[in-house]
This record gives C-alpha cells, structure tokens and sequence, in this order.
C-alpha cells in the first residue's frame, strides 16, 4: 500500500475528523457541528493527512498548533505542540507517521518555534523524533477518614473564603488565575478561551459528552480569586443505603499554599464522601504532607506526561533561568532535525552559543528535551547510557545547572 501525506483541504475534514475518531476508538461520524467547531479553531495548514492511494480513503491524521510553554524562570516559550495523531490499523508500520512527522518538525523549525511538544500515549513512539519525557505527573486518592482533618469544621482560609460558583463564574475567573500560576510554574502551557469554553461545557463535542461538574473558587482576604477546584462525584450507595461516594477533582489551580491547603480540606470534607481522588497533580505536590497523615494519601499513578523536542538549542537553552551557576559545553546529536551541534552553556550568564570548543557532555536531542525543565538528571541518564561524559565532572554539572527545586509540571493534555 502507498499514501499521499499533505495537508488537508476544508472539504476533507469531515473524513479526516472520522479517521481520527476512528483511530481514538471512539467511532463516529462527526456532526456538522463537530466540523464546523474544527474548521473554526484549526489551522488548515498545520492538518495533515495521509490518504491511501488507491482509495483515496483518509488513513492517518496529523495537527499541530501554537502553544507556549513556561520554562524554568518564567518565561514562556513559543512551541509547536503536536495532537490528534492517529494511523488506521490497516496501514500501520508504513511509515506513515514518520513522514508527518518530519513535514512538521521542518516547518516548525522554519516558523521560528523554539521548542516542540507533545503528550504521547505510548512511550516507544516519540524519542526515535527526538523528544523526551520532560515532565511526570502523580495522582493520589485520599481515604478522608485516615487524614487526621477535623471535618466538622471549616478549612482554615487566613481570612479568605470558600464561593461555590457556576461554569460561567469559573470562565470569568479563570484564565487570569491560570495565567497567574503558569506564570511561576515551569511545565505548564497557556489555555486559550476555547479551551475555557470545552471545559465548561460552553462548547461540546459530539464524541465528547460534557458532563456537570462542581466548582469551588478560594479567594483570599483581599477578595481576590487565588484557588480553583473543579471536581465531580459518583453515586455509591450500600444496601443498607450508606452513601460510599468519591470525588474525582477535574481541574486543580492553587497560586499560594494557603489555597491548596483550604482547597483540599474543603474536599476532604464534603458529606458523603469516603476518597477523593486528586486527579494529574505534580509529583512534589503539598497534598500529602498537607494532611495529619500523610499516609491517608495513597498514590495510585506516577508517569511521565509533558514530551519535549528541543528545535533550537541556542533559544531553548538561553530562555530558561539556572540555580547553580556553571559553563558547560553540549555536544548534541540530532540525526532527524535542526538541533545538532556544539553549544557553550554559561548557566550564570544565562546564555548559550555555538562554539567550537571540546564538549565536555555529549547527548542525543531526546535526552537534552527531558533534561530541559529540569526534572531529569543528568547523571540518572548518564547511567543509562543517554549521556556520555567527556570530561570528568561535566556530568556532576550537568545535573546540577538543569535541576530545579521544585519539579516541572503540565496539568493539561492536550
């Protein structure tokens, strides 16, 4: 078999949207609405698609769009973030998806991105391209009777409140919110107001059924909103008619530890509530040293999440902060993409430029992504044969210049 991969035109996006439904396993024809809402909020030129030579059927799906990404410092960074990515079982191992693949990276190199990303559902897939886990994420569900709260009382909120608000509240209040959190939060990317408007269930997908949600706003003493939990909750009950409830929080945003605290005793002690489960939080999130007993939090998930595909080293490198001050000269190899070559890292100076000088650490580009918000070390790869060491020290350095105290962190897939 053989496909043409090219970008798609408006009048193929319903069969392209129907081969990624297909390829998500959730098999559907989409409804004019469904096209008409992804005509509106894609870029044509950043939709591939293969399509089967002989049937011109659309066999595999591609998109990409403009993300930024907060880096260790602060600074947002210009990324190409890749989604809907999906090859039909009938035309797997084709090399279909390293074709899209390498149309995306150049074009990506060519607009100027820094960076590419991605959330990969399958770990093999995505380091041959050249990313690498960048972040990781944890979920803990916690047994409310084990946490030692005083649920007969409120949580502590250092004279701020607790509102339970609707959906139209929490797109009022939360963008500049997240904003405000991504802002001091390396891993996290920006949300665009339709991502608002999906997640309120303002706008729906067929596929994609919006279900309810609660939502708790923490607002400080001055009245300002500095909290957001969103969460939902099933319906147990025991024969004898004892409510067995959990709740599952959907969305998590605390800009300050007086938040989190007041957010997760609010949860902790909702009536009818047995566990609650904290959905993707950091892997150092407060939560459990949050609570009396610690123990009462039971981790149930740690994985990596965020992938990184650095574009331009010089950038990339030169847009993040470092906490230990350092030169440190990268020998970086990408066979697939533009990243290759030799680069000078003052960590004090915060800069990076190519240079000829003799490395001192060499490394593919996939490690140098998972190296890059500083959640990796660099000796753990080095003993994994990722990094090699060139001159002694370089990569006790190494792992001291990119780590930062607190872990990298993306809350959203996308």
């Amino acid at each position: 078999m053989s496909a043409d991969v090219r970008p798609i035109a408006a009048s193929e996006l319903p069969a392209w949207l129907t081969t990624l439904n297909t390829g998500f396993l959730t098999p559907g024809t989409p409804t004019e609405s469904d096209v008409a809402q992804r005509a509106a909020h894609s870029d044509l030129a950043r939709v591939q698609g293969a399509f089967d030579k002989e049937t011109g059927r659309c066999v595999a799906t591609f998109r990409s769009f403009a993300q930024e990404l907060t880096v260790p410092g602060g600074a947002a960074v210009g990324s190409s973030a890749v989604s809907n990515v999906a090859v039909l079982p009938t035309h797997r191992r084709q090399g279909l998806l390293t074709r899209m693949m390498e149309v995306e990276l150049a074009a990506a190199h060519a607009r100027g991105d820094v960076l590419s990303t991605l959330i990969a559902a399958e770990y093999p897939i995505y380091g041959r391209y050249g990313y690498g886990a960048a972040t990781v994420h944890a979920e803990w569900e916690v047994d409310v009777a084990r946490t030692g709260l005083d649920r007969s009382r409120p949580a502590p909120v250092d004279g701020g409140r607790i509102d339970l608000v609707d959906a139209a509240e929490v797109r009022r209040v939360g963008p500049a919110l997240h904003e405000r959190l991504r802002a001091s939060r390396h891993g996290m990317v920006d949300r665009d107001a339709r991502w608002w408007s999906l997640k309120t269930g303002l706008e729906q997908m067929s596929h994609r059924p919006y279900r309810e949600k609660m939502h708790a706003v923490y607002r400080d003493a001055a009245g300002e909103p500095a909290g957001l939990a969103v969460y939902q909750a099933d319906d147990h009950w025991t024969d004898a008619k004892t409510p067995l409830n959990t709740v599952q929080v959907v969305d998590f945003l605390a800009a300050t530890p007086q938040a989190e605290r007041a957010l997760w005793h609010f949860l902790c002690s909702i009536d009818w509530v047995l566990k609650v489960r904290t959905g993707n939080r950091a892997p150092d999130d407060l939560l459990p040293e949050l609570l009396p007993d610690a123990r009462a939090a039971r981790p149930v998930s740690a994985a990596d999440f965020l992938w990184v595909r650095v574009l331009d080293v010089v950038r990339a490198l030169g847009a993040r902060t470092y906490e230990v001050p350092g030169v440190l000269v990268l020998e970086v190899d990408d066979p697939t993409g533009p990243a290759g070559g030799r680069y000078r890292l003052d960590a004090g100076a915060g800069t990076c430029t190519r240079t000829e000088e003799p490395a001192g650490v060499r490394l593919d580009v996939s490690a140098l992504g998972s190296l890059y918000l500083g959640d990796a070390s660099a000796v753990r790869l080095a003993a994994l044969g990722r990094v090699a060491e060139l001159e002694p020290g370089a990569v006790a350095l190494a792992d001291a210049v990119f780590r930062t105290a607190r872990r990298a962190w993306c809350p959203d897939v996308f």
